[in-house]
């Protein structure tokens, strides 16, 4: 069954051919079908409650954004006009709503100079660091609210400077200087827990 803290008091109606494609499945969806929504919530809840994670800092509230979020999804799907994949437009309810979820909790505005420019990259290091999703995702979790959201945002998310600047409501500028000094900490961070692995690797091969 759907989850109950998802579903529209849909009645009962018959089971869907799988798998049904947006459209079919939109249009499902606005016939109050159970069945349908069902299919829609079980087709994009893993992957939006990974998106939320990396918002929000703590997992129940991740779980009260995607929650929040499916209700708009289902709630507006009148306005899904079929022009991009419907997993994008979920996406966007996604992000609108970890922001609303942040800007209750947490400031969005960060001084630009708490990071000294000595630290200040242009990209993560990738190649000679392995490191679990469950790490990342930590590190990312720990930038500062501005930062992160900035960071998610232009990074993960694929928006423009002009977009951000817009979505938060502050100037191209900052956006692009919270990018880059959210590089930077993680790119510090994500090195430092390298070296910490390294470190513990060398110390149990001495003492095996």
């Amino acid at each position: 069954m759907c989850n109950p803290r998802f579903a529209l008091h849909a009645p009962p109606m018959k089971s869907l051919a799988l798998p049904l494609t947006d459209a079919e499945l939109v249009a499902a969806c606005r016939r109050q079908n159970a069945a349908a929504q069902e299919q829609l919530y079980s087709r994009f809840a893993s992957k939006m409650l990974a998106l939320c994670l990396r918002y929000v800092r703590h997992k129940f509230e991740a779980e009260d954004v995607l929650a929040r979020g499916f209700v708009k999804v289902f709630r507006s799907l009148h306005q899904f006009e079929g022009k991009g994949s419907l997993e994008g437009w979920v996406r966007r309810i996604m992000v609108h709503e970890a922001l609303n979820c942040l800007r209750r909790r947490e400031s969005l505005t960060i001084c630009i100079d708490d990071c000294p420019t000595s630290y200040l990259a242009t990209s993560l290091p990738t190649a000679d660091v392995e490191l679990q999703a469950a790490d990342l995702l930590q590190l990312v979790q720990e930038l500062p609210a501005g930062y992160r959201v900035v960071f998610n945002l232009c990074a993960l998310e694929g928006y423009t400077h002009p977009e951000v600047a817009a979505l938060l409501g502050i100037s191209e500028g900052t956006s692009k200087s919270q990018l880059s000094k959210a590089r930077a900490v993680l790119q510090r961070r994500v090195m430092a827990l390298h070296y910490s692995y390294s470190s513990s690797s060398t110390t149990y091969a001495h003492v095996a």
